[in-house]
């Protein structure tokens, strides 16, 4: 007896480890997606303080983004080369430091370099943690209790992201956007470093392959800012098609690469499987539409409404308050009754109607009409959206390809809001321009409408791909659904 008790109490305590383990892991994942948007309502008042033009502001996020997602896959090849542990604190490092470069920047130069820095050590932190979950909870009702709660963090920090930096930027400064990061890093180092264990990789003689890291990289940094270009006065058709010609050759030699070398960034035979390949096209359409949103709808309230930046943040909180419903309560519960493929098309249309109300928003809108439910409707559709679309990409990889999957699934969602981000940031922009005529709100208003329907009608493309593509039989907690249209 007086074993089996303390067999128990070893347990219990392994137990209490690794949920701290858990912790760690999901506060750097919050912190890398916090950075995605928390400066989203700051960026008037960046703006204003180092001198951006409206499209290159986009690069504020972008330049972050962007590093996020041409690194992923290279970071996760790192980490099984050297040892995720050992990524994972690199990239919490790097993160951290960079957080306060960006915090003491005084001109969009050295705050663009700084968020670039970002972008690279969060993609080594994050390239590794969904395989260190899997380490951690390999019993399957742990392992989906702990993705329960990555899904959340990863599908409601963007929302938390605009009220943290609407709060700080009013009371504290834009600046605090980034410091902040600097003490919650160096606490989670140390907790790092305690509580995970190390896990011996590879080896580097397997290689990493640097130069498509590179060329993927360089490709998408050059696509997205093709992108924003074409909204500066200086941009020529000429000089568009050349920098969008350049984009994709280097994107293509990319391909090529991977389909010759003997250990490639990302083996191409994985999109030999249909489910993954459309979920995680669906996954790219559905960030693209999220990120892009929200950065406009920061921007709308603040420069057509008047909000101050305090006021646009607690704005936002109708969003991560029904993500956390949905994600963390109905969703799942839902997922297991109905398959992820038909709640992936009801959080789609939930999400098309919330950009299809917020497309009509007047000059003179009305918060509890026009902006409120509008965010409320948007954190239900993610909540429901984002979580099936990833569970999908996953289920339709084989075991021994579970790290790729998770590589890719990554990229998407990262290249995806990089992109989207720019294309809507972009497309607002130019028909403001166009429309100055009309008056400076009414163009704003305008250019931001403009922006949603482009975000609804990526959504809607990802709706006719789960309706039309998504047609093999998926299994979710033991149960298999046959999804057949």
């Amino acid at each position: 007896m007086a074993v089996g008790e303390l067999v128990d109490g070893v347990g219990a305590v392994a137990a209490r480890g690794r949920a701290k383990a858990l912790v760690v892991l999901c506060v750097m994942q919050l912190m890398i997606i916090l950075d995605g948007t928390v400066v989203t309502v700051a960026l008037p008042t960046i703006q204003g303080d180092l001198g951006f033009s409206q499209a290159g502001l986009a690069w504020v996020m972008n330049s972050y983004l962007i590093a996020f997602a041409g690194l992923l896959l290279l970071a996760g090849r790192i980490g099984d080369l050297v040892g995720s542990k050992r990524v994972f604190v690199a990239g919490l490092g790097l993160f951290t430091a960079a957080s306060l470069w960006c915090g003491l920047a005084t001109d969009a130069g050295a705050l663009i370099a700084g968020r670039f820095l970002q972008g690279v050590g969060g993609a080594l932190a994050s390239a590794v943690i969904l395989g260190m979950i899997v380490n951690l909870f390999p019993a399957p009702g742990e392992q989906a209790r702990a993705m329960g709660v990555y899904s959340f963090t990863a599908a409601s920090g963007a929302s938390i992201g605009l009220i943290f930096g609407g709060v700080i930027t009013q009371t504290i400064g834009w600046h605090w956007a980034f410091l902040i990061n600097v003490p919650i890093g160096l606490a989670a180092l140390v907790f790092a470093v305690r509580l995970l264990a190390h896990q011996p990789g590879l080896g580097l003689a397997n290689g990493a392959d640097v130069v498509g890291a590179v060329l993927v990289t360089a490709g998408l940094s050059l696509a997205v800012y093709t992108i924003v270009q074409t909204a500066e006065p200086q941009a020529t058709l000429p000089r568009t098609l050349l920098e969008a010609t350049a984009a994709v050759l280097l994107l293509t030699a990319f391909v090529v690469r991977q389909a010759r070398i003997k250990n490639p960034l990302l083996a191409l035979r994985i999109f030999r499987k249909r489910q993954l390949t459309v979920a995680n096209l669906i996954v790219v359409l559905l960030f693209a539409a999220g990120f892009g949103f929200q950065f406009t709808t920061a921007l709308y309230v603040q420069r057509v409404l008047g909000y101050d930046s305090l006021t646009t943040g607690l704005a936002f909180l109708p969003a991560p308050l029904m993500n956390a419903l949905m994600s963390l309560s109905l969703a799942p519960r839902l997922t297991v009754r109905f398959g992820p493929r038909k709640m992936l098309i009801a959080g789609l249309l939930v999400f098309l109607l919330a950009l299809l109300w917020i497309s009509r928003a007047p000059v003179d809108g009305s918060y509890v009409v026009d902006v409120g439910p509008v965010l409320a409707v948007m954190g239900a559709g993610i909540g429901v959206a984002i979580p099936a679309a990833i569970m999908l990409a996953m289920s339709g990889a084989d075991p021994s390809d579970a790290g790729l999957a998770s590589g890719l699934n990554n990229t998407a969602q990262q290249a995806g809001a990089a992109v989207g981000t720019a294309v809507l940031a972009t497309l607002a922009a130019s028909t403001t321009a166009g429309r100055a005529a009309e008056g400076e709100l009414l163009a704003l208003r305008d250019g931001y409408g403009a922006a949603w329907l482009a975000a609804a009608g990526f959504v809607l493309a990802a709706a006719v791909l789960a309706v039309t593509m998504l047609r093999k039989t998926a299994t979710v907690g033991g149960r298999e659904y046959d999804e057949r249209p």
